[in-house]
C-alpha cells in the first residue's frame, strides 16, 4: 500500500543547503517520508546524507540528469498518493504541509498546489520562483502573483486567499502522484526551467486545476544552482518556453504565437547590451537554433502525442491564460504588479 505523501528533494552538490534546511524538513514533515534524490553530486552530499539514513531515504542517480529527468527517475522509485517536490534551498515552517494536504484532500479536481513562497534573504518579500502562484500570458511569458519579471512585491497579505493559478512552482509543489505520471511527468529534454509550467499545462488539458494555498509559507533562497545572470539559465528559459508553446498550443494559435515570441525574444536580447553581456545575447540566439533543431527532431512527435490525448482547441477556451501581453503592460504601461497587470 502506497504511503500518503513523500517529500522529495532533488540534490546536486547542495550539501550546504542540506545541512541548513534538511533538519527542519524532517522535523516539520510528520505526514510522510522524506527522500533525497541525489543527481550524482561530486561534493560530500552523499556522505552527509548517510548521517540521516534512519530519517531520510536516499536515491542515488548515476549521473546528473537535471531537474526534470532527475525527478522523473527518482519519483519512478517512490510509491505515494502525493509527491512534494521541494528544492534543497527551501526553508519550511511548522505546519507547512498541513494546509496543502488538506486542500488537495478536499478538492479532487485540483491536481497540484503550492504554498506562498517568500524570499529567504528578505522574509517580507515574495520570491522570484513562484511567489503566490504562477500565471502565463498568451506569448508564454510567465509571471506570478507577487512577482512580475524581476520585480518582487512585499507581502502585505494581498494574496492570502486560495487562488487558482496556471502553474505551481517546482521549488515547492504538492502534486497527485497518479496525475503526475499520467501526464507523462516532466519533459526530460528540458533539463531544467519551465518543466513545471509545461507539466501544469498538461494537467489543465486533462481537466484539472492548479492552486496556490497561502496558508502554507516557505522561504526560498533561489538561484541555488543557476543564478539569474547565468547564460545557461537564459538559454534554458528561452529554448524551453518555445518548446512548451509548440507542444501545447491549439493549432489556430500555434504559429502566430511562436512568431510573436521569436520577435520579442530577439528584441529582449538588446537588454543585455548596456552591460555587454555577450554570453546572454549568444544564449538567446543558441536557444532559438536549439528550438529549430527540436522542430526537426522530437518536438512534432511530442505535439502529436499531446494532441491525440487532449482536445487542444477545446481546452484552450478554459485555460487560465492571460489574454493581454505582460511585456506590453510591464515595459510600456509601467504595470509592475500582478493586480495592475490584470486590471485596465
Amino acid at each position: 500500500m502506497a504511503q500518503k505523501v513523500a517529500v522529495v528533494i532533488l540534490n546536486y552538490n547542495g550539501r550546504a543547503f542540506l545541512e541548513k534546511f534538511l533538519p527542519a524538513v524532517v522535523a516539520y514533515s510528520p505526514h510522510g517520508s522524506v527522500y533525497v534524490v541525489d543527481n550524482a553530486s561530486t561534493d560530500t552530499s552523499v556522505a552527509y546524507l548517510k548521517t540521516w539514513e534512519t530519517a531520510v531515504k536516499t536515491i542515488l542517480l548515476s549521473r546528473n540528469e537535471g531537474f526534470a529527468e532527475g525527478y522523473n527517475r527518482g519519483l519512478a522509485q517512490i510509491e505515494a498518493d502525493y509527491y512534494v517536490l521541494l528544492n534543497s534551498d527551501v526553508e519550511v515552517t511548522p505546519q507547512w504541509l498541513t494546509p496543502l494536504l488538506d486542500f488537495l484532500d478536499t478538492h479532487p479536481q485540483v491536481a497540484a498546489c503550492q504554498p506562498k513562497i517568500l524570499a529567504h534573504h528578505n522574509k517580507t518579500q515574495f520570491e522570484y520562483a513562484g511567489a503566490a502562484g504562477g500565471h502565463l500570458d498568451w506569448l508564454g511569458f510567465s509571471y506570478c502573483r507577487g512577482r512580475v519579471f524581476f520585480d518582487c512585491e512585499s507581502d502585505t497579505g494581498q494574496y492570502d486567499t486560495n487562488k487558482p493559478v496556471f502553474w505551481a512552482s517546482g521549488a515547492c509543489m504538492l502534486v497527485r502522484a497518479k496525475l503526475f505520471h499520467e501526464a507523462g511527468g516532466f519533459d526530460a529534454d528540458f533539463f531544467a526551467h519551465f518543466e513545471e509550467i509545461d507539466l501544469c499545462w498538461r494537467l489543465h488539458l486533462a481537466g484539472y486545476q492548479v492552486y496556490c494555498c497561502p496558508a502554507s509559507t516557505v522561504y526560498h533562497v533561489g538561484g541555488g544552482t543557476l543564478p539569474p545572470s547565468n547564460a545557461f539559465k537564459t538559454f534554458l528559459n528561452h529554448r524551453n518556453s518555445l518548446a512548451m508553446l509548440y507542444k501545447n498550443l491549439p493549432s489556430h494559435r500555434l504559429w502566430p504565437t511562436i512568431f510573436g515570441r521569436l520577435v520579442i525574444d530577439g528584441l529582449s536580447a538588446v537588454r543585455f547590451l548596456p552591460k555587454m553581456q555577450w554570453q546572454n545575447i549568444w544564449a538567446v540566439v543558441r536557444a532559438h537554433f536549439a528550438f529549430y533543431g527540436w522542430l526537426l527532431g522530437s518536438l512534432p512527435a511530442k505535439r502529436r502525442n499531446i494532441a491525440q490525448k487532449y482536445d487542444l482547441n477545446k481546452a484552450w477556451k478554459s485555460l487560465p491564460i492571460t489574454p493581454n501581453s505582460v511585456v506590453w503592460g510591464y515595459f510600456f504601461k509601467n504595470k509592475k504588479t500582478y493586480y495592475t497587470l490584470t486590471t485596465d
